[in-house]
C-alpha cells in the first residue's frame, strides 16, 4: 500500500509548530509518561493507525515495557499487566475515542474512576493526549501513511 498524500503536518508546515504545543502540554502535566503511551497506543490500534501502532510500540520498548505489557495492550481488561490507574486512563481513552458507539460516550462512571487517580491536571492532559492521537490517526489513515519498515 501507498501512502495517498505526503503527511499534511509536512505539507503544512506551520502544523508542527502547534503540534508540537499540543505535545509539550500534555507531557507537562506530570502524567505519567507510560500512561500517556497507553493511552496513545491502545486509540492508535482502535482506529488502525499503522504508523502510530508501530511508534507507539516502538517507544514502549525503549522505555522498557516488558512484552507481556506490549502485547496485551488490546485485551487490556483481561490481564494483570496494568495498574488501576492504567486501567482508567485506557478505558477513559476507549470511551473517548469510540465516542460515536454509545449515546453516552463517556459514562459518569468511567470518567470518575480517572478521576480517582489523576488530578484536575492530569485529567486535562490525558484528554488532549486522547484526543492528539485520535487528531494523527485520522490524518494517518485518511492519507495511508505507511508505518516505516525497520524489520526484514
Amino acid at each position: 500500500m501507498q501512502a495517498r498524500l505526503e503527511n499534511p503536518a509536512g505539507l503544512l508546515p506551520d502544523t508542527m509548530q502547534a503540534i508540537n504545543i499540543l505535545y509539550k502540554s500534555a507531557h507537562s502535566a506530570g502524567v505519567d509518561p507510560d500512561v500517556l503511551e497507553l493511552v496513545h497506543l491502545r486509540g492508535s490500534q482502535i482506529n488502525g493507525c499503522a504508523p502510530c501502532v508501530e511508534s507507539g510500540a516502538r517507544n514502549a520498548r525503549k522505555n522498557g515495557w516488558s512484552d507481556e505489557r506490549l502485547f496485551t495492550v488490546a485485551v487490556w481488561r483481561e490481564t494483570p499487566f496494568f495498574s488501576d490507574a492504567e486501567r482508567a486512563a485506557l478505558d477513559l481513552a476507549e470511551h473517548a475515542t469510540r465516542m460515536a458507539d454509545t449515546p453516552d460516550a463517556v459514562p459518569d462512571a468511567v470518567w470518575a474512576e480517572a478521576a480517582r487517580h489523576f488530578d484536575d491536571r492530569q485529567l486535562a492532559a490525558i484528554v488532549l493526549w486522547i484526543a492528539v492521537t485520535n487528531f494523527f490517526n485520522r490524518i494517518n489513515v485518511t492519507t495511508r501513511q505507511q508505518a516505516p519498515q525497520h524489520w526484514g
